[in-house]
């Protein structure tokens, strides 16, 4: 099967991810473990210095309703859904956690496929099913979120059906994205800033 150069959601609504196999230096199965070891040690150490807080800032100033949102690379301006009456040139925050959730799967799928020493390359594809009654308050039966979301692995690699089993395995283990949605993490909501006079 030929790798998919196509990155993001399509027009299904579905996020897709390319999986390209590289060979160089810095993603050889012994330079990852070599970089990772220190690591290891250090968190098996001092398993405080393992906690990282990751974060992530959107600013409300934009135009219409929206909310910018700086990545690493570029500042990405998510709206509303076509199905909630957007217009379809922003991005959707539910395409988007998806699209999280196929980077973190496939950038675990090749850290794991490297320290197992197998060739993988293909794609990953993630699509979930919303009822958007329930984040437009049409029925208060419905729920507000993913009811749904399939997470698909389509492979080109000569391992073995055992082989790739354990792929799989350890992958949906170690995917971060992937456990904080089978986990729902304790989640807290605040307010910051001046009251209105």
């Amino acid at each position: 099967m030929q790798a998919m150069e196509k990155h993001g959601v399509d027009e299904s609504g579905v996020a897709e991810s390319g999986v390209t196999e590289k060979r160089d230096a810095t993603n050889g199965p012994e330079t990852l473990k070599e970089r990772q070891a220190p690591l290891k040690a250090r968190y098996r150490e001092d398993p405080q210095a393992a906690v990282v807080t990751l974060t992530a800032e959107g600013e409300l100033d934009g135009n219409g309703v929206a909310c910018r949102v700086r990545t690493a690379t570029a500042l990405a301006e998510a709206g509303l859904h076509p199905a909630t009456g957007g217009d379809g040139t922003q991005l959707c925050s539910g395409d988007m956690l998806l699209e999280a959730l196929v980077a973190c799967a496939g950038v675990t799928l090749r850290a794991v496929a490297t320290s197992l020493g197998l060739s993988v390359a293909g794609s990953v594809h993630a699509e979930g099913d919303l009822d958007f009654r329930g984040t437009l308050g049409v029925d208060k039966q419905a729920p507000v979120g993913f009811r749904d979301i399939r997470l698909t692995f389509d492979l080109d690699t000569t391992a073995s059906t055992e082989e790739i089993a354990t792929l799989v395995k350890l992958t949906e283990r170690y995917c971060v994205v992937l456990q904080t949605l089978v986990s729902s993490p304790t989640t807290s909501v605040a307010v910051r800033g001046t009251e209105a006079a």
